[in-house]
């Protein structure tokens, strides 16, 4: 069997200043191509010289774009809100994210870069990934293939449902790695001994898209199963990813991440917690420049004891604003305001996202006059449609929800 490094290539292991000269040097030349190729980066940048960018103190000088903000710009100036840097017609693919955003993938091996966290996960060559994320709509399936097959591996597009023909296939065609959310695992896991279908075969697991708790790690690792995970976007591809030392999440090596306050933009220190604020060091059709991701967390000091040398961060610790991810997918207010317009019996309107035996639950608590089980139903029904997620409603009685100006109130607790 062949050894292969723990690294995926030698630029995980280079000196802090070597890869400083070469992410600010790659920076230069994507500040110069969208400023020069994407109407939105050409007036974002129009004042900005960009081999004058040398320092964080020069990139931080250039303003924040908010994800929140893109589905309206979008909407204003369609189709992808002046931000591409090239014609329609030159991606591979588009895509929706909820909001809904729309973004390009291009024709490029690991577009999105997640061959290096499949690799720090244990993925190796010649192996099977059994891939749980969606390939409908948004690029989450796509992500995980293209990294898988920049390493040398086979990919099984299991995409999200349908658990027992993904147990049928486990079973016949016994994969080795697993890419998903942590809860799809548990629940392909639970279901596989309840059914007496093989699942021993995965050994190794990349997952993302919503919190993984302590508890459920140790829980899956005692069915054989070593789990990382890792913290990306539609946008951003692979931000960050575990590796052995499961000591925070290390930084991509095509990425450069800051920690802002939130609301300000302005860069907070190293160990405080602020929004995360992103840059993808490509040039491309879609350059992503001091992207506010709306997801909060810290810059851990040092670096990590497994060898890498990129700066880490703690991973995933809320959300800035009140927009959550409730089973890998984003859950906005203007969805809760979406809902309350298409039923004028609402006089307000609360999403309680609570998580039990380590799967998250929606719940829509609205205050009305109308008590009925029928309109009940209706609501969930308005719930699903917009949210693409199932949720339960409870009704109630006006005045009886907390003044607190929350319309998403995540209750959710990890350990």
């Amino acid at each position: 069997m062949a050894t292969h490094s723990p690294y995926m290539d030698d630029r995980e292991t280079r000196s802090p200043e070597q890869r400083a000269e070469q992410q600010w040097k790659t920076l230069r030349a994507a500040l110069a191509h969208a400023k020069a190729n994407s109407a939105y980066w050409g007036d974002v940048l129009k004042d900005l010289v960009p081999d004058a960018v040398r320092a964080p103190a020069d990139l931080a000088r250039i303003p924040l774009t908010r994800k929140s903000d893109i589905p309206g710009m979008q909407a204003e100036n369609g189709p992808f809100g002046g931000l591409e840097a090239a014609s329609i017609g030159s991606l591979a693919r588009v895509f929706q994210s909820p909001g809904p955003i729309y973004e390009g993938g291009e024709d490029k091996p690991d577009y999105w870069r997640f061959g290096r966290g499949l690799w720090a996960a244990g993925v190796r060559p010649g192996q099977l990934v059994h891939n749980t994320f969606s390939y409908h709509l948004t690029p989450a399936g796509m992500m995980v293939d293209s990294g898988a097959r920049a390493i040398g591996c086979a990919v099984f597009p299991g995409g999200v449902g349908n658990t027992e023909v993904q147990l049928d296939a486990i079973a016949q065609l016994k994969p080795q790695a697993y890419g998903g959310t942590p809860s799809f695992l548990k629940i392909l896991v639970d279901k596989g001994r309840e059914l007496g279908k093989d699942t021993s075969s995965i050994r190794h697991a990349l997952v993302g898209g919503e919190p993984l708790s302590g508890s459920l790690r140790k829980e899956l690792g005692e069915q054989g199963i070593k789990v990382l995970q890792c913290f990306g976007t539609a946008e951003l591809g692979l931000v960050a990813y575990e590796s052995d030392a499961m000591e925070g999440l290390i930084t991509d090596e095509d990425v450069l991440v800051e920690v802002v306050r939130p609301g300000s933009g302005e860069p907070v220190g190293e160990g405080e917690v602020g929004e995360m604020v992103v840059t993808v060091l490509r040039e491309g059709a879609f350059p992503v420049i001091r992207f506010a991701t709306g997801d909060l967390t810290a810059i851990m000091p040092g670096t990590s004891p497994c060898g890498r040398t990129a700066p880490r961060i703690r991973g995933w610790m809320g959300r800035a604003n009140q927009s959550t991810k409730v089973k890998g997918m984003f859950v906005t207010p203007e969805q809760i305001n979406q809902i309350m317009a298409r039923h004028a019996q609402i006089l307000r309107a609360r999403l309680e996202v609570t998580r039990e035996n380590e799967q998250d639950r929606m719940t829509l608590a609205v205050e009305c006059e109308q008590t009925d089980e029928a309109f009940a139903r209706q609501l969930a029904e308005t719930l699903q449609s917009v949210t693409k997620l199932r949720g339960e409603v409870r009704l109630a009685s006006p005045g009886e929800l907390p003044n607190d100006g929350k319309v998403i109130a995540d209750d959710r607790q990890y350990d």
